[in-house]
């Protein structure tokens, strides 16, 4: 029985690992008025650079590394559409999410075409942590884990506090609340909001990266399966902060990990109707944070001036 549930609790701090890198990118963005539903494709995208780089090379940190620069690049040109031309955030952001789905797709027929055996990356092991991997429990469960898990860990309470505690994070969410009154004040809002899209696309990418490479070890087309609008949910519901967010992310993981838990006993339930269960849980988050109030300018193009 504990070994069902160290397994259990192992498997959904596995899977909520992306969804929590990439939310704390999103956090960032949508603290300064940017909001991107472009995030599912541009994980995709990442996913894929990622992993085609990891087998081309045997490496998997410098796939890992890729799939950062993927993200980035796709960031900076929803930055430019939504912050630089002022396009509708939504329409650009479904924009950029349609055109990473199908470009992934498109260019992983190509790349696979011919392929007796589909590309694959290395695994980059899990260095237990000493001492706290041997908890009973929880010891194996958040201490027994691949690299990037560990990270993920440590930025945690370092974005928590750059948010809060810093000029940084206070000027971030000026910008998000009132850009105007910020620019007053000589905050240049075109700079915070694209410094932090881009800097979001750093964590989506990785994010993106992480499943292709340190996951699956393969790409498949829309692996990414709705994270990307997770995402979206988690965000609202952890009220825009990253502690609250990081609860919203263990929940999603544990729907995951349930339903693959389901499937792998014998569960006599339709696997498709298991595979509903964390969209499930998508809807009711959002019913639930429907109510919620963001940053008074989320999704406001501003205009100097």
């Amino acid at each position: 029985m504990i070994d069902i549930i160290e397994s259990f609790l192992s498997s959904a701090i596995r899977i909520a690992a992306p969804l929590m890198l990439a939310t704390m990118g999103e956090i960032f963005a949508q603290r300064s008025g940017v909001i991107n539903l472009g995030i599912e494709g541009i994980m995709l995208m990442s996913a894929l650079g990622a992993l085609a780089s990891a087998s081309a090379i045997n490496n998997t940190w410098l796939g890992l590394i890729v799939g950062i620069i993927m993200g980035v690049m796709f960031c900076l040109l929803f930055a430019y559409l939504s912050i630089s031309l002022r396009c509708n955030q939504i329409i650009s952001g479904l924009g950029i999410y349609f055109m990473g789905m199908g470009l992934s797709t498109f260019l992983y027929m190509l790349y696979t075409r011919g392929m007796s055996n589909l590309p694959t990356a290395p695994d980059i092991g899990k260095p237990g942590i000493p001492i706290l991997g041997d908890i009973p429990i929880i010891g194996p469960a958040l201490f027994q884990q691949n690299v990037i898990v560990y990270i993920m860990y440590i930025l945690i309470p370092i974005f928590f506090v750059v948010l809060t505690q810093t000029t940084i994070g206070l000027k971030i969410t000026a910008v998000g609340e009132n850009p105007r009154a910020a620019d007053s004040l000589g905050i240049n809002v075109y700079k915070i909001r694209y410094s932090c899209v881009i800097f979001s696309g750093i964590l989506i990418g990785l994010a993106g990266a992480y499943l292709s490479t340190v996951d699956v070890h393969q790409f498949s087309a829309g692996m990414t399966a709705g994270r990307g609008f997770m995402v979206i949910a988690i965000v609202a519901f952890g009220g825009w902060t990253i502690h609250k967010a990081f609860i919203g992310t263990i929940l999603f993981g544990a729907a995951y990990a349930l339903q693959l838990r389901f499937q792998a006993i014998g569960v006599p339930i339709p696997s498709q109707f298991l595979l509903l269960i964390p969209y499930v849980l998508t809807i009711i988050v959002l019913v639930l944070v429907s109510r919620k109030i963001g940053p008074a300018s989320l999704g406001v193009p501003y205009e100097k001036g």
